[in-house]
């Protein structure tokens, strides 16, 4: 699979007091850091997703690509902006991560891909399976580039639900463990990823 590696650090982190959730301290790593490392041997090469100023992530020495669509449409304007920037360099798709979750799967692209070929989809998502019921998460994700075009036009229609415009294309899901996607999204949230490497929870 010729898969470039996006990584989702677009949001606004309300919940944190804003800035960016990536750049936090897990244990004497950014939690953009633990994304990296998991991501990376996954995928071909990486870019970060954000708006901003780039140069706040200059030391991870990845490219910095902004949403190609105004206002903060949400994760499917990184998805969006994620399949141009990979179409131009010749990439065939993209695999998606947010850059709050640490513990993601080692072989999430491996098993999303999977996913597509079984199901004969040309998206896959990552699920888990919560209180008996399967929990999709939208914003780790195979996604292939040649379906660009077909999402700008969505989003520019107004559609900002993930499951919405993937539903559409009938979308693979790939079951994980429980928990698997675990994100930092409130101060409690990082003490308890600490714990987590800490081996306390």
């Amino acid at each position: 699979m010729n898969a470039l590696g996006v990584i989702l650090a677009g949001g606004q982190a309300r919940r944190m007091g804003g800035g960016d959730k990536g750049l936090l301290v897990l244990e004497g790593m950014t939690l953009l850091d633990r994304v990296i490392d998991r991501l990376g041997p996954q995928v071909e090469r990486l870019v970060i997703n954000a708006n901003g100023d780039p140069d706040r992530f200059a030391e991870y020495g990845l490219p910095v690509i902004p949403d190609t669509l105004a206002d903060f449409p949400g994760p499917l304007a990184g998805v969006l902006a994620g399949m141009e920037y990979a179409a131009e360099r010749g990439f065939d798709h993209i695999v998606t991560a947010a850059a709050d979750t640490p513990f993601f799967p080692h072989d999430l692209a491996e098993r999303l891909d999977r996913a597509t070929h079984k199901a004969k989809t040309p998206i896959a998502l990552a699920a888990t399976h919560e209180e008996g019921r399967l929990v999709r998460h939208p914003t780790f994700g195979l996604w292939p580039v040649s379906l660009r075009a077909d999402l700008r036009v969505a989003l520019e229609e107004g559609l900002r639900k993930v499951v919405l415009w993937t539903d559409k294309h009938g979308a693979a899901s790939s079951a994980f463990e429980e928990g698997a996607f675990f994100n930092v999204n409130t101060p409690e949230d990082l003490a308890h990823a600490t714990d987590l490497v800490k081996g306390r929870a």
